[in-house]
């Protein structure tokens, strides 16, 4: 037989003492997985593009000992030396969370065929099955009384294998978690030598358990019964340290302490391939798609042996079994009663102990013919198919009632593994830690944190501002709360079910009260609180029952509501409440369907509901409102999502994690502003922060995931698209404002800020629109400013660029623009000429008369105080009452020598130059930017300039848009936290 030479490349470094390395493929054999011992970090490797460096993880502290990937090929598993097993996106390596831990080393994974279900095991002798849609341990299975080296999922999705150190093998039933079969002593024992672990490997159709045998060989052994069916015994001169099967289970590799690499046929139980290799083989895996097998080393180099099989032989991807369906085979060679006792017999006959010596009568006929397949050519399963296919009709109903029962029980299986409903969770609260403080409630106005100690809970309330929220005493919890919310009123709380009644309590406590003992408990038998909110005037519970309970501040039961779903999670502002609910299981690709349902409590009204939209197979992790009361919401792919009424009411991404995220770091939201989202950044791989040290918030700027633009100006259009979205918010608060008879002062003095940043905003892009030659997008901007002197600064922009068609059309727009004030200046003059009232308030108040005329229906109405400081946020100055003054002389002299036709000219001319924008979303300009503009327009006419046209353009630009509003930005607007 000729000896083939595969050529190993370094993957890990390790030191002289050899080391267990891990190897794996992907589904569609894109990419090699390998891991060491004796190094923290795991490698993805190109298999086609050896000269490219791998793709390095680096989340464990120590070294990697056990790798599995998901049937699908889309979440990476790895335990460590560490005692953490951390899962991993694939193929892109992002870390996603640290699922589980033990007290000692890991040495074994594995997924079940679902990718729901990972298997952990080690030192610790304790086997954890870990629901990995959720995080939670779904069982633990002990039985071993060494490390658990090696764990295997039964293609069929029922039984789960498991070897120890010390060559005990245990049969699982997953349902019931108990164990089927104990068989001592059928593997080596390999001491406390960590570089050699006894592993088993299940047939690619779940019939056949292999096992290292005492005897440098592997034992097959059967999947019902656990008995010994046959075993491959060749040229290893020592014990087999490593298995793999074919994807097909026609082929097996097998890897020993002699150094050498047999590929058998199993069927005909010979091997068939050999490679000798300089250090011993400890990992290998089949290629799932082509004729190759992957290799690793103890010392970390790794290669890939391309045709393993002969080419004169079948493909080792050929006839890849279907393990959804149980084989028969053997099963209709029975008389009517055998397969009653077939059917009837127990799994378990064999007792603990049993090493398959002893044989149930139900399986004697199926093991005789195991031994005709054991000891015939492959022709005789040829024949054996033949005879199948011949058998007599009165059988077939009996196999089809089996197969029925079959399918019955893959139904259970699937809806078992299938992806689970995201389980009820309060926002700004944390997971309970043994013996540390942790988080029941942290927002933008405090936080609420507990400890637990033998009996009871200490419960401790702190404002983030301690001069402006009130100073509240430390609480004894006997009832173990689990949940809690905060505003300025008070706090409520709530726990799960306890207690011999099965009740949850609901407990409220106010922070000023002129009555004592004015906080109250509320209990609930057979019904357990999911979440509870708080708002101005109200306190409102969410049941199991899917029932909506709200009370007053006083503890009056006000409403019961009915949800349509199981409650996700819920929030409070003012007097608005958000619910999530479920709207129905999880779709297939573990994609979340929730809905939203925003109440108005004191109108009793519902305001929105609708779909709450989620990145694809992420999960919400938090929800609430901001500082402006938009519901916003934070999934696990790190998305910021805020609700408005625009379209409809839809939801605007407005943050990115992935944009923001700095390596190795996860963000936990704790609330956001117009322009801020406020958070606790987490090192990798915590997802929650801890109460000590104090939380250090960090504050991460808004924006729009927006294209790249041929402009090159992201953040100058995200700041434009900002700015309308607040400016719209703003409208809308106005508007609720203004109809409850309310002050709108402050929200006025709000909008004119956005409004002149926006103006500024926009006259910038018109000026990098004009540099790029992109000048239907300048005309597209110079019809949104509303500033007439700003149009004209556009206008000469346009001139010193050279750009004379376009200033062409910007002086078109102008004049559009001033024609329009004319005719509803016009307007509003006649229809007040016959109303006294309207006459008496001209002679009173003459600027407010000018300043009515507007160009359209505004939005909002602004207050004569306000004009005085319109000009791009600057207060009247001595020089622009100068100009006031020099405005009275010019009438003045207007009277003397034109009559008083030029005086109604130059009245009408002044007062349109402060008259109100047509676009609300900026504010008038200063008087003297206006003229600047005006004298450059002027000595632009009059001849060319001195300077070049870029630096006249910078020029206007500057002068335009230069003085921004000196006022101070506040990122706790509307927030006592400081």
């Amino acid at each position: 037989m000729k000896i083939k030479s595969v050529k190993l490349r370094e993957a890990h470094e390790v030191s002289s003492n050899a080391s267990f390395c891990s190897i794996l493929w992907d589904l569609q054999a894109h990419h090699l997985v390998t891991a060491s011992s004796s190094q923290p970090s795991i490698s993805i490797h190109d298999p086609l593009l050896h000269s490219s460096p791998p793709r390095v993880l680096r989340h464990h502290r120590d070294g990697v000992t056990a790798l599995a990937i998901s049937p699908n090929s889309t979440c990476l598993a790895s335990g460590s030396i560490d005692h953490s097993v951390k899962l991993y996106k694939f193929p892109g390596g992002e870390f996603e969370t640290n699922i589980t831990r033990f007290t000692l080393p890991i040495r074994a994974l594995s997924f079940n065929k679902s990718g729901s279900m990972l298997a952990a095991a080690g030192d610790d002798e304790g086997i954890k099955l870990i629901n990995t849609i959720d995080g939670s341990i779904a069982r633990v299975l002990k039985g071993h009384r060494g490390p658990v080296t090696g764990l295997a999922f039964d293609p069929n999705g029922e039984y789960l294998a498991s070897v120890d150190s010390i060559g005990t093998v245990i049969y699982w039933e997953l349902q019931s978690g108990r164990t089927l079969y104990t068989l001592k002593g059928v593997a080596p024992d390999t001491g406390s030598d960590t570089s050699v672990l006894n592993v088993l490997s299940w047939s690619p159709d779940g019939e056949t358990l292999a096992v290292p045998g005492m005897k440098n060989d592997i034992v097959m052994y059967d999947r019902d019964t656990a008995e010994k069916l046959f075993t491959l015994r060749g040229d290893h001169t020592q014990p087999i340290c490593f298995m793999s099967w074919s994807p097909n289970g026609r082929y097996m590799a097998t890897s020993s302490l002699d150094k050498q690499v047999l590929i058998w046929d199993v069927k005909r139980k010979q091997d068939i391939d050999r490679q000798k290799f300089d250090e011993r083989i400890c990992c290998m895996a089949w290629k799932p798609i082509g004729n190759a097998l992957a290799v690793i080393d103890v010392m970390g180099k790794y290669g890939v042996w391309e045709s393993v099989v002969p080419s004169s032989m079948k493909s080792p991807t050929e006839d890849i079994p279907n393990s959804q369906t149980r084989n028969s085979n053997g099963l209709l060679f029975f008389d009517e009663e055998d397969q009653d006792l077939s059917m009837s017999g127990s799994l378990s006959d064999l007792g603990e102990d049993s090493h398959g010596e002893s044989e149930p009568p139900s399986r004697k006929r199926l093991r005789k013919q195991s031994a005709i397949d054991d000891d015939q050519h492959e022709d005789v399963y040829d024949e054996l198919n033949l005879v199948r296919k011949t058998e007599p009709q009165r059988k077939v109903p009996r196999v089809n009632k089996e197969n029925s029962d079959k399918d019955k029980d893959a139904l259970k299986a699937m809806t078992a593994f299938r992806p689970k409903m995201q389980e009820a969770f309060q926002p700004g609260s944390t997971p309970p830690h043994p013996g540390k403080r942790h988080f029941l409630c942290y927002n933008m106005l405090g936080c609420i944190t507990t400890i637990k100690h033998d009996e009871y809970s200490h419960i401790e309330i702190d404002f983030h501002d301690t001069s402006t929220g009130p100073r509240v005493p430390p609480m004894t919890d006997h009832y173990g709360f689990t949940m809690a919310s905060l505003n300025e009123n008070g706090s409520v709380f709530a726990n799960p079910c306890k207690g011999e009644k099965n009740m949850s309590t609901l407990m409220y406590r106010p922070f000023r009260s002129w009555a004592n003992n004015s906080e109250w408990y509320m209990r609930f038998e057979g019904e357990e609180v999911k979440a509870v909110a708080l708002g101005s005037t109200w306190v409102a519970a969410v049941t199991s029952l899917n029932f909506l309970r709200i009370f007053t501040n006083g503890g009056l039961q006000k409403h019961i509501l009915s949800l349509n779903g199981p409650v996700v999670t819920a929030a409070g502002f003012s007097n608005e409440l958000a619910i999530v609910t479920h709207v129905s299981d999880c779709l297939p690709s573990n994609e979340q369907m929730l809905e939203f349902t925003l109440i108005n409590i004191s109108k009793g009204t519902q305001v929105f509901k609708g779909r709450l939209p989620l990145t694809p197979g992420s999960y919400l992790t938090w929800f609430g409102f901001s500082e402006e009361g938009q519901i916003t919401s934070y999934d696990s792919k790190g998305i910021l999502r805020v609700f408005t009424s625009q379209y409809g009411g839809t939801w605007l991404p407005l943050f990115s994690a992935s944009k923001e995220r700095k390596s190795g770091e996860n963000y936990w939201v704790v609330g956001l502003n117009a322009s801020k989202l406020f958070c606790v950044g987490c090192k990798n791989p915590d997802t929650f922060p801890q109460v000590l040290p104090k939380p250090v918030l960090t504050l991460l700027n808004l924006s729009f995931p927006l294209a790249s633009s041929d402009l090159g100006e992201e953040a100058l259009e995200n700041e434009f698209m900002l700015n309308n979205l607040n400016l719209s918010q703003i409208q809308n608060r106005i508007e609720v404002t203004a109809g409850e008879g309310l002050d709108t002062s402050s929200l006025d003095d709000e909008a004119f800020d956005i409004e002149a940043a926006q103006d500024r905003c926009i006259f910038r892009l018109i000026a990098s629109c004009c540099n790029s030659d992109k000048l239907v997008r300048a005309i597209e901007l110079v019809k949104l400013l509303s500033i007439e002197k700003s149009v004209r600064g556009a206008i000469q922009l346009a001139t010193a660029l050279k750009l004379p068609i376009l200033a062409e059309r910007f002086n078109d727009i102008l004049e559009e623009r001033l024609g329009n004030k004319a005719e509803v200046s016009n307007t509003t003059a006649l229809s007040s000429k016959h109303d006294p009232a309207t006459k008496r308030s001209e002679i009173l108040e003459p600027i407010v008369s000018s300043s009515s005329a507007k160009i359209s229906a505004p939005l909002f109405t602004k207050k004569v105080k306000s004009l005085d400081r319109v000009k791009f946020g600057k207060q009247k100055t001595d020089s622009d009452q100068t100009t006031n003054l020099a405005d009275s002389k010019e009438v003045k002299d207007a009277e003397k020598n034109g009559g008083s036709s030029h005086v109604s000219s130059v009245k009408e001319v002044k007062n349109l130059e402060t008259r109100c924008p047509l676009n609300p979303f900026s504010k008038l300009p200063n008087i003297q930017e206006g003229k600047k503009v005006e004298e450059a327009t002027r000595s632009q006419s009059k001849g060319p300039s001195n300077k070049s046209s870029n630096e006249e353009a910078k020029k206007v630009v500057g002068e335009v848009t230069g003085k921004q509003c000196q006022r101070p930005s506040n990122p706790f607007l509307k927030s006592t936290v400081k």
